[in-house]
């Protein structure tokens, strides 16, 4: 049995379109303007960014989680960028398809924000 790190991901409406056409299984190539991939450490830190800028941004938020082979995560160093809870993978574009190689089941969304949700 594979030993897993649970990851973060808030995203917005568009992303997510692309993470539901994988059947949850992998996140979209970053478009060139963004070079690294941030998914976060804990739930709190991605309900604060899929609320207070996804939904701005584009009317809607989502907090998204999902397992990784905990070997291949102990590769990137979690990234303090904030407030104690805001902790980060950063994770080079170029990589990102291996660590959806290394993804263990599907991405579930968790909470929505802003259009249409149930928060």
């Amino acid at each position: 049995m594979t030993n897993t790190i649970t990851l973060y991901r808030p995203t917005g409406p568009q992303e997510l379109e692309l993470v539901a056409a994988s059947n949850f299984k992998r996140w979209p190539p970053r478009l060139p303007e963004q070079p690294i991939f941030y998914p976060v450490t804990n739930e709190q830190y991605a309900v604060e960014i899929a609320r207070d800028w996804n939904v701005p941004a584009s009317g809607a938020g989502f907090v998204t989680r999902f397992e990784v082979d905990a070997d291949f995560m102990s590769r990137y160093p979690v990234q303090q960028v904030g407030a104690a809870h805001h902790t980060e993978w950063w994770v080079p574009a170029e990589e990102l398809e291996t660590l959806n190689d290394h993804i263990v089941g599907v991405i579930e969304v968790i909470r929505q924000f802003g259009n249409e949700a149930t928060n």
